[in-house]
């Protein structure tokens, strides 16, 4: 199989050696020619993201041939990866030290320092894990929508940069295709699995039109970000954040305040002014002691005439007294409910992550299927031009004959050569069925006694 995988990722690496080892969108195009150039492959891309960094190539025997390991710091391909999946051959090995002493001289990392934390796929193996990849099967948080995106980025700097050919644009595009069945036919996306989007996901049950509502945050901290990130795209665009530091709430507000959506910055003692405004209530402080108290909601309820009010306390210890939940109109979840939450869809995941597995199963063996026609491709073009040659002189050989004059010999040859092309589509069907199927199941016995039958040269066949 021409395609392999070198790569490492957050099951294999920490962060301080996944960051060294990252492409930045900056350097990518730059870097794919070199390591094209110099590590004398065919075609490569890079995926680059916080929690992976594989590249992906193809590499022909004469280039592995030409390619130096002299100055290589590794002692045998039986030992190059600690953590690995092989089922190649030496030269695939080659092929991978090559690349793996380019990657650590282009960072200036110690190759040892590396290796220990790389795997290495071949063939079948790599295309199943780019497939599985790209649908978020390998994800830190499974199913995650981003990693395709990504993919579909590190095609876009191969294609740029001019590392990209047949095998693997065929490969990329067949796992765009993929990835978005998976996402039409599985709902591997669709249920929360962090704390932020399970409180978005909850607050759906209340509200039919986020875009009617008012959302505060309390607190200015990533999950806060991540919450408004999430109320942002499901439409919400009238938003308060209030913090112990202004200056802090004002910087979030100012990273989503746009045309569309408008953000406020206030103080945590601006919330008796605030408070009742907020349809959609998510806090998260690190304050030792409650800073909403039943209290303070009676009033904001009364205010708001009694409309529903949800509330999501992600602090620990809470920010909200546990006495709010029993007061009518207000549904307040802890972060307990939300792990309750995250943990029945990520069983949700789960199962509908086996049923992207077979759907990867079915395109790689797709994928495998293409590449093993391939071996046919050059037989049965050398088969057509012998029948296209054949054809042409014999029907210059039957005009010649006739001793026509010039007019008649155009008309009678336009009609011998619509004959000649009816009658050699029907012979050469069912031969090229022949060689299509041969090439499709690998079967190189079928391929050399369909060469031999019809004197056709073939390169690939055994001494």
């Amino acid at each position: 199989m021409p395609v392999s995988i070198l790569g490492i990722n957050h099951k294999t690496a920490p962060i301080s050696v996944r960051e060294r080892v990252a492409f930045s969108p900056d350097t990518i195009n730059s870097a794919l020619a070199k390591l094209k150039d110099e590590a004398q492959i065919d075609e490569v891309a890079i995926i680059s993201t916080c929690n992976r960094m594989e590249i992906v190539y193809r590499s022909t025997p004469a280039s592995a041939k030409n390619t130096s390991l002299e100055n290589s710091s590794l002692d045998s391909v039986d030992s190059i990866f600690a953590v690995s999946t092989l089922e190649s051959e030496t030269r695939s090995d080659e092929e991978a030290a090559v690349v793996l002493k380019w990657l650590a001289d282009y960072h200036d990392f110690p190759v040892d320092d590396i290796k220990p934390h790389c795997y290495q796929h071949d063939g079948e193996r790599a295309i199943e894990h780019l497939m599985s990849v790209a649908c978020g099967l390998d994800s830190m948080v499974l199913g995650e929508p981003q990693i395709l995106g990504q993919v579909k980025d590190a095609y876009g700097y191969a294609s740029h940069a001019g590392t990209i050919g047949l095998y693997l644009n065929k490969l990329f595009q067949q796992t765009f295709t993929l990835a978005k069945q998976v996402r039409t036919d599985t709902q591997i996306g669709e249920s929360a699995v962090s704390v932020a989007y399970a409180a978005v996901t909850l607050a759906k049950r209340i509200f039919d039109d986020f875009s009617k509502t008012t959302a505060l945050f309390i607190g200015a901290g990533e999950t806060i970000e991540l919450a408004a990130r999430h109320l942002i795209r499901q439409g919400v665009v009238d938003l308060h954040v209030a913090n112990r530091t202004v200056e802090r709430a004002q910087i979030l507000a100012d990273e989503f305040n746009s045309e569309k959506v408008s953000v406020q910055a206030h103080s945590l003692t601006s919330l008796p002014e605030i408070i009742a405004k907020a349809d959609i209530i998510i806090s998260s402080t690190a304050s030792p002691v409650p800073i909403i108290g039943k209290g303070l909601m009676e009033k904001a309820i009364v205010a708001r005439k009694h409309r529903s009010m949800f509330l999501v306390d992600l602090a620990v210890p809470r920010d909200v007294e546990p006495e709010v939940s029993s007061l009518n109109d207000i549904y307040l979840y802890t972060v307990d409910d939300m792990q309750d939450v995250i943990q029945e869809n990520l069983k949700l995941r789960q199962e509908a992550a086996r049923e992207a597995e077979d759907i990867v199963s079915l395109h790689t063996q797709r994928f495998i299927s293409w590449l093993n026609s391939l071996s046919s491709v050059s037989l049965l073009k050398t088969f057509r031009s012998q029948i296209e040659e054949i054809k042409s002189d014999e029907v210059q050989r039957a005009v010649s004959r006739l001793n026509l004059n010039k007019d008649q010999s155009e008309k009678i040859e336009k009609m011998m050569i619509e004959l000649a092309n009816r009658l050699t589509k029907k012979f050469m069907h069912q031969p090229s069925q022949s060689f299509r199927k041969a090439g499709e199941e690998n079967d190189h016995a079928m391929l050399e006694t369909l060469a031999d039958v019809f004197g056709l040269p073939n390169q690939n066949k055994k001494n």
